[in-house]
Formats: structure tokens, sequence, C-alpha cells
């Protein structure tokens, strides 16, 4: 974790020797006037300046901005001391103990023998360099700088506990509360009277949503598997359903029950939210609009409020809640989430977090009204009896923009609109936090109220800053983070890097918070942020990413934030490199990781607590049956090399049944489980977190097993589609850019910044304005859509019809194969599933060389199984859209992989692209007896990914063709008889439009295979 440090002696001593031929540079920029200076100070003077010039052009002992500058410098020959005051640029440089003992060596070479004797200090920023080490990077905790540490106090309970969990997180972020909005969003522009992005549509996305591409997917999630509860200014449920059910008014049923008169529920004293008459006008406030209700507590259930929504469409949807809070409420009002995977249980602080919208969690709910699985349930039941719960709305989905601005909705989900309609609708004062210009100006409402919302959750003496006594909402916020893609503008192979930014001041340009914490607490933070990223991203990515300056400077989300706070811009969403990076899930996830470790470490360290990083996912997971109506989980742990701390202690396996959700999980031990008893027709599908002292990993694949007719053998679906990537994209000095019609890459489950494909590829064409920035220019057509990509459960896909066909199935990762924990021979049938599987490259070609090839479909372990099992006499079918263009592109006939595909296989590659229509029909009536069609996705639908690149393959060494593509007769599918039997689509199966389609293709080839 240290930064540019050097390691040996002998280094430094060629350093010094270079040094002692430094005065023949010269520093660049106007000259200094020296008028005014005694001799011994215009001799400091002049010998610093051969110090900056030195370090400026050697970047030793680190890279200095040219910028740099001698403010002044101070000898006191009494007192033998200079100091050495350096303009702001110099303070961009991320101090460590070793890179300051390295300047105070070399400068003391350079001050030369005269000045050998004199106590130097080196300034920045009016801070002694030494002072500007963030106390994380302190080898000795004992040289903390405390006056940047809070006081120890005694913190109110977590505003949202879900008791449901069987661990807690306890050198996690347990019971910390961050807040973290991704950069700008949808807004009003009175100016123009239209509603639009703050910046413009540049390489398939746009600022306003990229941000929110890492941190709804990644960084909260990462947080709240830590034990945080996160705080988002703007909406963070992409669901663009909503149903809220309220005692005032709104859908579905809100009902009351009560034992006795003592525990009845009474409209409380002052105001709640109701719903009203939407699109809200003005500044209206819904949670002023209504009521709310309490009752008294009890040590047993003698009141409950239940609120069950009329579900739109069946899918994901948040839960939040509001209620009214204050002293004499309740730590643990206890709601219970009933949902498509059973039920799940949280207490809540009603002391603190009231009158606004809290979030509990995501849930799956059926479309309609089910009272057993669609609900929220409250009961007055606690360990404190005789105070007071409140209840006012539950809202389930994120819903759609219903704040009017110029006589008009936005059109958009509520998720892409700008932070500053979210917050009105969220119940916060206007002239304190959202509406801070009058009505006159949403864009700088909209950046400049963020933090204000923060403040106000927080309250006094940390409230808004047009009022720091504002009592608030009582919520600690203990961090906060800004997150945008502005890093900067570059042309060419290389990325702009990593910006981050910070303030000394607030905006009564004070150097503490209000709690006389030093804001210098906000530099450490920024620097172990800016580190993180960049290491990590150095190490896993590109090692010259580059790292820029850590920049001190008063932009509204650095300075209002009255808690500690950093902007961080990524990289720059403007340069084409950088957006090669921005747009792979895999990246993502890799920053996002970093930003949740940096935030860890900074708190951890604030607090003088022990921290643990949760673990990676597991890998090579398995399901398979070990004994009748039984069934065994196998997994591997992934260590993390970055992280010694993240090692799995536990794992939590969690069941969903048929078509429902996910229950709360069992936490094991180990890394395998037994489940007996298997309802015969079930279909049960499982997956795996890893877990230790610091949260919870993210989960494996999915996988799905059915038992149901033992006369039949059981058919292993082997998940061969783990793939998930940015799109293609090219670049020359005269055309660069994405190009979804070769490859439109794979999201990570979904993606929500996609706004539509690029199309200026010109690398010369500049920017004019937001409509027309030039060369990256994309279209619009796609950004209120989220773009479906690997769900990673397509093995309950395939099981539905393995189920339907009459077999039973199990199922395994196809690192599980290779590695040789689930073995093919031990199967009759195998289902093959490659999707969209295919050999990736890496952003940095100079990468290549030290990384594997990811998502190849058929590496050579795997083909050595599928050839064994072959060989055996084994039943194989596969589907994929690149099953062939993985194998034969760009080979020769001698290729092994080209062997593989015509002797095991049985086919030949046609071409990629084979089909625009997505329309097959048979040619043998086996496998479809009927002139009916089958439809695959080519298109966009919000259910099934998009196939751009069906394969075409044809038939070899006794291999017949069994389908054709409607559009040009290519051949599609092929099968083959002999000593084994195999066959191969060259389009995923999963992809196939109807259900029943799915259903008697599958049955069909399952016969033909299981034939004798």
């Amino acid at each position: 974790m240290k930064s540019h440090a050097f390691r040996t002696t002998g280094l430094f001593l060629i350093l010094l020797f270079a040094a002692s031929c430094a005065p023949r540079v010269a520093l660049k920029g106007p000259r200094y006037n020296y008028s005014g200076m005694n001799h011994i100070t215009k001799k400091a003077h002049k010998r610093v300046e051969k110090f900056v010039a030195f370090v400026q052009k050697t970047r030793i002992p680190y890279p200095l901005n040219p910028a740099v500058r001698i403010d002044s410098v101070v000898v006191r020959k009494k007192a033998k001391t200079i100091r050495i005051y350096l303009n702001k640029p110099f303070s961009y440089v991320p101090f460590r103990e070793e890179n300051v003992a390295q300047t105070y060596q070399l400068l003391k070479k350079f001050l030369g023998w005269s000045f050998r004797k004199y106590t130097t200090t080196l300034y920045t920023l009016n801070q002694p360099i030494e002072q500007l080490i963030p106390n994380f990077f302190r080898s000795d905790s004992s040289r903390y700088d405390t006056s940047r540490m809070p006081r120890p106090v005694k913190r109110p309970a977590p505003v949202v506990r879900n008791v449901s969990r069987a661990w807690v997180p306890d050198r996690g972020l347990f019971n910390r509360n961050i807040g973290i909005w991704p950069s700008h969003g949808w807004y009003y522009n009175g100016s123009k009277k239209r509603w639009e992005w703050q910046r413009p549509r540049l390489f398939q996305t746009v600022e306003d949503l990229l941000p929110t591409a890492f941190v709804l997917p990644y960084v909260i999630p990462m947080l709240e598997n830590a034990g945080a509860n996160v705080f988002d200014p703007r909406e963070r449920d992409f669901q663009i359903h909503e149903a809220v059910v309220d005692n005032d008014s709104g859908g579905g049923r809100y009902s009351e029950i009560a034992q006795n008169s003592l525990h009845a529920w009474q409209t409380g004293d002052s105001a709640g939210f109701a719903v009203g008459n939407p699109p809200y006008t003005g500044t209206i406030n819904p949670f002023r609009q209504g009521t709310y209700r309490q009752t008294v507590s009890d040590t047993i259930a003698s009141a409950q409020i239940t609120w069950t929504p009329n579900i739109p469409e069946t899918g994901w949807y948040t839960v939040s809640i509001a209620y009214h809070h204050a002293p004499q409420n309740v730590t643990d009002a206890h709601y219970t989430v009933f949902h498509a995977g059973g039920k799940t249980d949280f207490y809540v602080n009603q002391q603190i977090g009231g009158e606004t919208w809290i979030y509990l969690g995501r849930f799956k709910f059926f479309k309609g009204v089910h009272p057993d699985s669609g609900k929220v349930v409250l009961t007055n039941q606690s360990q404190e009896p005789g105070k007071q719960v409140t209840a006012d709305a539950v809202r389930f989905g994120g819903g759609m923009g219903d704040i009017q601005r110029g006589g008009h909705t936005s059109g958009r989900a509520r998720f892409e609109e700008a932070a500053r309609y979210f917050m009105q609708y969220a119940g916060a004062p206007d002239s304190l936090v959202y509406n801070l210009n009058n009505g006159k100006n949403d864009y700088k409402d909209d950046y400049q109220g963020r933090a204000e919302f923060l403040n106000y959750l927080h309250g006094a003496p940390f409230g808004p800053n047009k009022n720091r006594n504002l009592p608030g909402l009582g919520i600690p916020i203990d961090l906060s983070l800004a997150f945008h893609t502005d890093a900067g503008f570059g042309k060419g192979d290389t990325t702009v890097g990593t910006l981050s930014i910070y303030s000394l001041l607030d905006t009564d340009s004070l150097t503490v918070f209000p709690d006389s914490v030093s804001r210098l607490a906000n530099r450490d933070f920024a620097d172990i942020l800016q580190t993180q990223i960049v290491n990590d991203l150095r190490r896993k990515w590109d090692p010259t990413w580059p790292r820029r300056a850590l920049r001190e400077a008063q932009y509204s989300e650095a300075s209002r934030p009255n808690v500690p706070a950093a902007l961080l811009e990524l990289l720059s969403h403007q340069n084409f490199w950088d957006a090669r990076f921005e747009l792979d899930p895999r990246f993502r996830f890799d920053v996002a990781r970093a930003i949740y470790k940096a935030m860890l470490k900074f708190l951890a360290t604030q607090n003088r607590k022990p921290y643990v990083v949760e673990p990676l996912p597991v890998s090579h997971f398995a399901a398979v049956f070990t004994d009748t109506q039984t069934v065994t989980l196998f997994w591997r742990p992934v260590l993390d090399p970055l992280e010694p701390t993240a090692a799995p202690e536990k794992y939590v396996v969690y069941t969903r049944q048929d078509s429902g959700g996910f229950d709360n999980g069992q936490v094991v031990d180990d890394t395998t489980v037994t489940f007996s008893n298997l309802k015969p027709g079930i279909l049960y599908s499982y997956k795996v977190t890893a877990i230790n002292r610091g949260g919870e990993s993210f989960p494996s694949e999915i996988l799905s097993v059915c038992w149901q007719n033992p006369e039949k053998p059981p058919v292993l679906i082997v998940n061969g589609f783990d793939r998930i990537s940015a799109p293609s994209s090219v670049y020359s000095p005269v055309f660069a850019g994405f190009l979804n019609t070769v490859d439109q890459g794979v999201p990570d489950r979904f993606d929500l910044n996609f706004t539509g494909r690029q199309y200026d590829f010109s690398p010369d064409d500049a920017f004019r304005n937001n409509d027309g920035p030039g060369f990256g220019a994309s279209q619009a057509n796609y950004e209120t859509r989220i773009l479906p990509g690997n769900t990673f459960d397509f093995p309950y896909r395939h099981g539905r019809s393995i189920q339907a066909a009459g077999y039973s199935f199990v199922s395994a990762s196809q690192k599980a194969v290779e590695s040789g924990t689930v073995r093919l021979e031990d199967y009759r049938l195998v289902d093959l599933i490659l999707g969209k599987e295919r050999k990736t490259s890496w952003q940095r070609p100079v990468l290549d060389s030290l990384k594997s090839e990811p998502f190849k479909t058929f590496p050579k372990a795997f083909q050595k199984e599928i050839t064994s099992f072959c060989n055996t006499g084994g039943r194989l079918f596969i589907s994929g859209a690149y099953v062939g263009t993985d194998l034969f592109k760009g080979k020769d006939v001698q290729s092994p992989d080209v062997q593989f595909a015509r002797n095991i296989l049985h086919f030949t590659w046609d071409t990629d692209h084979a089909a625009r229509e997505g329309k097959v029909f048979s040619t043998n009536p086996v496998f479809w007896p009927t002139v009916e069609q089958i439809l695959f996705n080519t298109n966009y639908r919000p259910d099934i990914y998009t196939v751009e690149a069906p394969d075409a393959i044809s038939p070899v060494k006794g291999a017949k063709t069994i389908f054709r593509y409607v559009e040009n007769q290519f051949s599609a599918g092929i099968a083959f008889s002999g000593g084994y039997r195999v066959v191969v689509l060259g389009f995923p199966f999963e992809t196939i439009l109807d259900y029943g389609q799915r259903n008697h293709l599958m049955k069909a080839v399952l016969g033909f295979l299981d034939s004798k």
C-alpha cells in the first residue's frame, strides 16, 4: 500500500548522485524576483528551485505536477530553521512515510553543506508534508493525528437490521451509515424548456448513468454485504413499476388489527406521507400531505398493520418504508416482508430516520395481489414495552418520475432522474436541501443538494449548511462519496486515469467539521480511495493506469458534506481508451470493490477498529444427486491475492423452489452441504456466498436440480456460459469505437446505462455541444431500457424443459467438470449451455500474456473431458451463439480446436452473424415434425439477452443438418449418431422465445440422444 517508495539503499545513492548534478537544471516558468531577500534566504531559495526542478524532471521520489512553484522560503538564522512553502499543486502528491523521508534527504542534499545544521520543514496547503500522510498509512498508530479522528460517542442502534441473517460482520461496516451518489441525472433545463441529460451521450453511455452502473449493481451491495446502511440521494431501484400502500390513500390493501383498546392504532399528531395528487408541482412535499398511525409497544404482537400491494408485473422490487420517528419510539420495530422466497424480518430503529423512505431490501414479487407472498407486516412486539410504534406508507419499486417541471414530468424512470427530484419525493425540506436556487436552476439544485440531503439525514449539528442546527433525521452519516467519470480528456491509446478531489474548507471556510474534527480527514479518505483504486487497477487491468492529482478544491460535493467526503473522478468518459474499460462489467466489479475497501479501511482507522475484507465469490460449483432424492452441493473458495484478510470462514447456501424467490439462506461451515427428501417434480435452485467477519461475498452462479422419474437417466446440465464483457471495439487514427453489430458484449445480469449504438467513429470530430458531441456520439433509443445479460441462472431455464420432458436433472459449472469434481462419464445425457460464451480479449494487449484466455468455449481441459465422454458412448447436447466461431475463427485446419470440432463434435464452421431474424425451420421430423418455425431472440427483449451473431455450422463425418435459418438456408444445427450421439445448435437454446417451443425441442433432442 506504500506508493512511490524506494526499496533499496543503492537506488537512493543513485538518486543522490543525480542530485549532485542538478544545478544545471533550470526551473521552467517566469523568473523569481529575489529583490528584498537577504543573502542567505536568496541562497536557500535558489537551491529549493533546483530541488523542485529536479523532481519535476526525474519524477523522483514521486511524479510532480509541472505547475509546482515556491510560494516563499523563510530562513531563521538564529533559530537554524528553514520553512519552505510550495503552492497547492505540490499537495497533489500522495505523501507516505517513505517518500517524505526521501524528500527531506534529497532536499538536504540540494541545500548543501552550508545549511546542514538547519531544521527544514516543507509545507503545502499550509501543512508540513509529513502531516499530509493519512493515518491509515502511518506505521505506528501512536503517531496518528487524532485531530482528524472523531471522539468515541454512543451510537444509536442501526436504523435497519436484517435479523433474518444468521451472522453479523463485526469487522466490516456494521452500523455504519454511508452516503453515495452516482453522478448527474435527467433534469429540466429551464432555459431550453426541455428535460435532458447534464452530460453528452458518448461511447454508448452518458455520465448521468455510467456511475450508476457501478454504484447500484456493485458498490452499494458490497457496502451492504459488509453491514452498512447506504443512503443515495438518487432513486436506487431501477424497477420502473411502483406500488405504494398507505393509510391515507394509494393502491393495494391497507389493514390494521389490535387485540385491545390500549394497543389500538391512532392517528399521530403531525403530518405523514400521502400520495396526494401527483405529479407534484413546485415544492410539494408528499410527506406533509397525509397522516401516520401509532400504537403502544408490547412484549407480544398485540397490534399489527399489513400493507398488501397490487404488484404491476412479476419481478424484483425494493421495499421502502416510512414512519414517524421520535425519542419515545422503540429501536426494534418489527417489520416482516413476505415475498416470493419466503419471509424476511427486520428491526427498525424508529427513534431516527422517519419522514423519508427507508430501504429494507430487494425482493421478488408475483404480479397481482398475493396476501401470502406479497406484503409487509408491522407488529408492536418489542423488547421495549410501553414505548411507541409508528407506521406510515410502504413503497414497492422505484417507479417513474412524478415531479413536474415546466408543465411536464420527465417521462423517465425515477432512477434516471437527477437527485433533485428524488429528494423532493423523499420528503427533504425544499429551501435547505433541493431548492437552493428558488426553483430557477435545477442543474445547480441537483449538485448542490446531494450533500445537503445527507446533512439533513444526519441532523444537528451536522444539518444542512443553511441551518446546521436543524434536528434532521438523526442518522449518523459516517462518510460521503460523489462518484463521477469526468477526469479529463485524452486522445490515443492511453487512459486518462483517476482523479480524487477533497476540500479542506466547508461552505463557511471553516477547516473543521461541526464536531471539531479536522477536515484533513477528507484528504485521508480521498487519498486512500485513489490509492486503492489505482493500485488495484494497475495490478489487475493496466500497469500504466495513471494516478492523477489528489486535488483540494471547493466543489459542492466535496465541501458541503458535514462528514468526511470525497469526489471521485474515476476515469474520462470522453476518452475512447477509458471507455473500453468502463463498459466492461469485470472492470466495474473491481473498481467497486476498491471503493468499498477504501471506505472500510478509512472508517476502521477513524474508529481504531480492526477490519476484514469480505470474500470473493466462490467457484467450481456443482449440485449433483448422491442418493435417492438427495442433492449434494460442492464448491471451492476463491482467495483474493490483493487482500489477505478476505479469506472465507463460512458459507451461506440459498434455496429457491420452482419460480419463487430465494430464501434467507443457511450457514454452513464447509464447502459441501447435502439436502435430503427432495420433493418429486419440484425444481430446486441453489446459490452460495462466502462469509467472514468482514461481510458476505457476491453470490455464485445459480444451479438447479429436479428429482422425478427414476426410470429415466438424470441429465447433467453443464453451465459453460459465465462470460460478461464489454462490446467489441476497434481503434485506428481515423476510425475508432464500439461495434455492437460485431459483438455487443454481455452485461453482468443487466446493464442500465446503455443509451444506444455509437454513430460517430471519427477521432477528429470535435465537440460542439451536448447534442453534437463529435467523436463517440451515440444514439438515445435504448436509454429507457434495462439491457438483459447473463443471469447465471440458465440451468433453471434449461431445467424447466428437461423437467417437462420427464427427466430428472442436476447441474454443474464447467470449472467443476474441468477440475474432475464432476465426471461426465457418470451421466448418460449432458446438456452443455454455452450461451454467448467466447474467448474475450483484455483491454490492454500487453496483459494478454499475463492472463488466461477468459471465456473460451472449449478450453483444452474441457475438450479432454468431452472427448473422453463421447468415446465412452455419451450423449451430448450443445447450444450457443459462438460454438463454431470460437473453435475455428483465425485457425488453420490442423488446429487442435478445429480437429476437436470436426472429429468429436462432427461439425465445421461456416460463418458467424448467420441470421438477423432469429427464425429457424426443421429439416428433420425427428426434431420438429411441423412446419412451425422456431423463434429465438435477436432483438431487444427485457427478459432474455440478444443474440446478434448466431453461428452457421455444417455437418461432417456422418452428421446431418437438422435445422436451417429461414432467411438464407444456412445450417443452424447438426446431429450425429454413431458410437455416441451429439446435437449442436448454432444459437442458444435458452433464447428460444416460446416456452412451449423450448419444451418441445428439448423433448425431441433428449429423445434422439437417449434412443438406442
